[in-house]
């Protein structure tokens, strides 16, 4: 087995880990990018969305490069993220390609035994023991969490810092200097210099920046190319953001989700718009638009790719909610088609409403 994995935000670090730690092993996909972006939508029926088709893209490279399994995350629902498996494996076999797929969904939702076999696939190509193997696991755990948290603080002090570009220089370098490492500990190691280095950054008291809320479909909030770095980009307009979807959340959901103890906050905030699940992650994105119109935050951007059934349905809530909250909300759907510039002049537009909005709230008028 020669394994590979989509990009999926900060999830191929601890991937990568998992595997090093195991001794598995792995063909590294490439970064999400321009070139995967075309591969994909080459071979990828028209209508699908956006992440199917950078997700095609990288599989297609990694193949290249030698890998013959394919390791994703699953979905049950209406939400076509359920089905990328077995469409993938169709495109591939009809490129030429045999690989097998192992899909890892909640275990809600398969089941534990169904979820433990899964698992097992790995789990058996290490010749570790199982204490060894729980490690490794627990190892890559941290390292998620590091890493989101890392991630989470740069994204919120850059509005804060003394120094215009710390912050961004600080997760930069540290993502890019994190794929360097292949053992577990020493990743570990240097994850905390870096969680130490944005713990310590210097900030101006002074400040006081717009706060603005990401929300939307989870892979194209976490994953910075399908939404054009939209985080770093207004970490360059001294905005402070937050997002609340991200890999440590998504797992940390998932094993809450076998007691049904999981995203109790996000389920109470959307009852009233939204009190059922219907796919992906719309009631999430509604709950956090709730959440954050009731926080000190001055707006909210949901991104989605064209075509996702659930964000269409949560976009078609928020303006309720925008006019209930008095709570600017603005909506970006993203696809292969989408154009950088007038994606950017959207962004540039509501941050200057926003401002107009705190001017006048600071003048009284």
């Amino acid at each position: 087995m020669k394994i590979t994995f989509p990009h999926l935000g900060n999830t191929c670090y601890a991937a990568k880990a998992v595997f090093d730690g195991l001794g598995i092993d792995y063909v590294l996909p490439p970064q999400s990018n321009k070139k995967c972006l075309e591969l994909g939508s080459l071979y990828s029926p028209e209508e699908m969305c956006l992440p199917f088709k950078i997700m095609m893209g990288g599989y297609i490279e990694s193949i290249r490069n030698g890998a013959d399994t394919v390791l994703i995350t699953g979905s049950c629902g209406p939400c076509r993220f359920g089905e990328y498996c077995e469409l993938q494996m169709n495109l591939l076999k009809k490129l030429g390609y045999n690989v097998n797929f192992i899909v890892l969904d909640k275990p809600s939702a398969i089941g534990k035994e169904e979820f433990f076999r899964r698992i097992s696939k790995i789990s058996n190509e290490s010749s570790l023991s199982i204490n060894q193997k729980l490690k490794t696991l627990y190892k890559a755990y941290r390292i998620i969490n590091l890493l989101d948290y890392i991630e989470k603080e740069a994204h919120k002090k850059a509005g804060y810092e003394a120094n215009l570009g710390d912050c961004k220089k600080i997760l930069r370098n540290c993502k890019k200097e994190a794929f360097s490492y292949n053992e577990p500990d020493k990743l570990l190691e240097f994850l905390k210099l870096c969680k130490n280095k944005i713990d310590n950054v210097k900030l101006d008291k002074e400040k006081h920046p717009l706060k603005i809320a990401i929300i939307g479909e989870i892979y194209t909030i976490i994953e910075p190319f399908s939404n054009f770095y939209i985080e770093d980009k207004l970490m360059d307009y001294g905005v402070s953001t937050s997002r609340h979807l991200s890999p440590s959340w998504w797992f940390k959901d998932a094993m809450l989700s076998i007691l049904k103890l999981n995203s109790i906050d996000l389920r109470f905030n959307s009852r009233k718009y939204l009190p059922y699940y219907i796919g992906g992650h719309a009631r999430e994105c509604i709950g956090e638009a709730v959440m954050s119109s009731h926080s000190d935050f001055d707006g909210a951007i949901q991104i989605f790719p064209l075509g996702c059934m659930p964000e269409i349905v949560a976009k078609s809530i928020l303006p309720k909610i925008s006019k209930d909250e008095n709570f600017p909300i603005l909506s970006l759907i993203v696809d292969e088609m989408t154009g950088e510039a007038g994606y950017i002049t959207r962004i540039e537009a509501f941050i200057d409403l926003l401002e107009r909005r705190e001017n006048n709230v600071l003048h009284g008028c």
